[in-house]
């Protein structure tokens, strides 16, 4: 398991962090599907830095976090990107009513908010990232739980020693 540790000053650093991870997704390939679990507080930036990654996919609009939904899927091309938040979650079976396991195929990306109020029915994640808010800024931790996500985080931490 490898892991990388970012400081993302403001909201604009935020995006721009999602938006550099989303194109490391996008360079390492998306043939098995890709699972990526955002932990934080409220208010802590996860939905802000999904915006950053579907930006890297090339989506325009606006992104809401999909509280009451429980997804937001967004087709791109030939990419698909499901931005869940289980927040709002009662229970973790609720997912198996709603064919949650169809949503995480291959040639997709699934950016799961409040992971841990699926847990049992969710996949484990490839990457797992954690926004934290100390003083100033943001502090973005990336995990690996997979060789697929050790390969988003090599492209990653190479696009950013550039």
């Amino acid at each position: 398991m490898s892991e990388l540790k970012l400081h993302l000053a403001d909201e604009e650093a935020t995006v721009a962090g999602g938006e550099a991870l989303g194109r490391a997704c996008l360079a390492s390939g998306l043939q098995q599907g890709l699972t990526l679990y955002l932990n934080g507080q409220l208010g802590a930036g996860k939905t802000t830095f999904c915006r950053g990654v579907l930006s890297a996919f090339g989506h325009q609009g606006a992104v809401k976090s999909p509280t009451y939904t429980l997804v937001e899927p967004y087709e791109l091309g030939p990419q698909r990107v499901y931005h869940f938040d289980l927040y709002r979650l009662g229970d973790a079976e609720e997912l198996e009513f709603m064919g949650v396991r169809d949503y995480f195929a291959t040639h997709s990306l699934s950016l799961v908010e409040w992971p841990e109020r699926g847990a049992g029915v969710l996949p484990e994640p490839d990457l797992e990232l954690t926004l934290q808010v100390p003083d100033s800024g943001r502090q973005l931790l990336l995990n690996t739980h997979s060789k697929q996500g050790e390969a988003v985080l090599d492209t990653l931490a190479k696009m950013l020693n550039k």
